[in-house]
């Protein structure tokens, strides 16, 4: 039987994967045949020369090891694979967007996207995403074989989180830089700001997350175990600032807003998050001049304190390992400095 496992990871702080991985254990009764046959039957909506490309890539394995298209299954084989999806028949418009690329070659390049810019076109934002710039961009580049002048996204960060992006350039780069997030093996780094301060210098948190059943917008927290997928983020605090901490949160999964879940439940919600409680007043005194300030802080990061500074993976093609930083943008770095001059006014 063929698992879908899409959207178990979807490499990111969203949930949306584009490609899907597969994994299935070949009958006691199942005749010979070529594996590219066999994967076409037994995997709907992919074509054969879908399959093909997969196999070319490197991304179909059996029992651990990657094969060519005349392989012949044989019972009891465990086959692994991920395929790219057909891209969404909906145009992208192509729009001379600014964008931050911090690195570029022929196969991927990371961009630094600012807070406030959508991923990608969806209800309610057809235009003005980070893909719209991306396909004005690659419209001025040679086209590359399975690339069709379109960007691959391998995962996304929220609208108003700011930070690190990893775009393939061809269907190849894509497939194996999705295989490295479902793996576990990218590494991706964020900085918070949240309220209060945690009893303990660095945790992590081990908690399924799953869509709110009060809210289907929104995600929540299931600690005991019976929704939800199972989410995993590594914190540690750098800095303390007495109603706010500043932390380093390490995704070893990626599920939909992962952070800004898994920082709710500990108690610390990240500072201005209106989805999960951030924006009000968490910790601190009742006085009229301590709310004042919030207020003045919460005019200067309007959205989440949240930034993924870092971004780690092995290079596609080469195999060589990328190591990727950002400094945080300014208004995180604004707000952080004021709360650092009112705590050390206080008596």
């Amino acid at each position: 039987m063929v698992t879908d496992l899409q959207g178990e990871d979807d490499y990111s702080e969203e949930d949306d994967s584009e490609v899907s991985h597969f994994e299935l254990r070949v009958d006691k009764g199942q005749e010979m045949v070529r594996i590219d046959r066999f994967l076409t039957d037994k995997t709907a909506n992919f074509s054969r020369s879908k399959v093909q490309q997969a196999i070319e890539n490197d991304v179909v394995r059996v029992n651990g090891l990657a094969v060519k298209s005349n392989y012949k299954v044989k019972p009891g084989d465990l086959i692994t694979y991920w395929l790219a999806k057909t891209p969404r028949p909906t145009d992208v418009v192509p729009e001379p967007i600014p964008l931050d690329i911090i690195y570029e070659d022929d196969h991927l390049l990371v961009v630094n996207k600012p807070a406030g810019m959508v991923v990608h076109p969806a209800h309610g934002n057809w235009t003005g995403t980070l893909v719209n710039g991306l396909a004005y961009y690659f419209n001025q580049l040679p086209e590359l074989p399975g690339n069709s002048g379109r960007p691959g996204l391998v995962h996304r960060i929220d609208k108003d989180t700011s930070g690190l992006l990893v775009v393939a350039k061809s269907e190849k780069a894509m497939t194996h830089l999705a295989e490295q997030f479902f793996v576990h093996s990218i590494e991706r780094t964020y900085l918070a700001l949240a309220w209060g301060e945690p009893v303990e210098d660095q945790g992590t948190v081990d908690v399924p997350i799953g869509r709110s059943a009060k809210d289907r917008k929104v995600m929540d927290a299931f600690p005991e175990g019976t929704y939800g997928k199972r989410a995993v983020t590594h914190w540690q605090v750098l800095k303390r600032l007495r109603y706010v901490s500043l932390l380093s949160c390490r995704l070893e999964t990626g599920r939909t807003h992962q952070i800004r879940i898994h920082m709710k439940y500990a108690g610390h919600p990240l500072f201005n998050d209106a989805a999960y409680g951030g924006d009000k007043i968490r910790k601190g005194t009742q006085f009229s001049k301590y709310k004042t300030f919030v207020q003045n802080c919460f005019k200067i990061l309007p959205r989440q304190a949240l930034h993924a500074k870092s971004l780690g993976f092995v290079h596609p093609i080469s195999g060589k390992k990328m190591y990727f930083e950002t400094p945080l943008p300014q208004d995180m770095e604004d707000v952080i400095h004021k709360w650092e001059e009112y705590v050390n006014q206080m008596p």
